[in-house]
């Protein structure tokens, strides 16, 4: 099992997840001095609602083989936006209509972007 010793390990972890299922516009937020709920959030977008349910599932299997289970997950019904609770990390995941609506980005616009351009395929992320 790895070890994800720290919440930036694993939210780096988790964009190279979702990098490699071709997940669009991948982003981290360091937002632990905002919120007490968590350190990290991880931020990406699909193409479909179909993409949207492989990326969150892709999210979920990987870790748990490394012995990571969320404590919640969110929106599997209707799949806009799956929310995948790590505690420390809370990853969403949205078609891009939900991700404009509802612009987390800006929202917690005071939170500090995590450059993981190193660790993501070209044109995968918006610098």
């Amino acid at each position: 099992m790895d070890n994800f010793n720290d919440s930036k390990a694993l939210a780096i972890e988790i964009a190279k997840i979702l990098d490699k299922k071709k997940a669009q516009d991948v982003r981290v937020l360091k937002v632990e001095s905002l919120t007490v709920l968590t350190d990290y959030f991880v931020i990406a977008s699909g193409t479909s609602t179909t993409q949207v349910a492989s990326l969150a599932d892709e999210v979920e299997y990987e870790l748990s083989q490394k012995g990571l289970e969320p404590y919640s997950v969110e929106g599997h019904d209707t799949k806009n936006w799956v929310l995948l609770d790590y505690s420390n990390v809370i990853v969403h995941v949205f078609v891009p209509n939900s991700r404009a609506y509802y612009d987390l980005e800006h929202l917690w616009a005071d939170g500090e972007p995590v450059d993981i351009s190193e660790y993501l395929t070209p044109d995968s992320s918006i610098e």
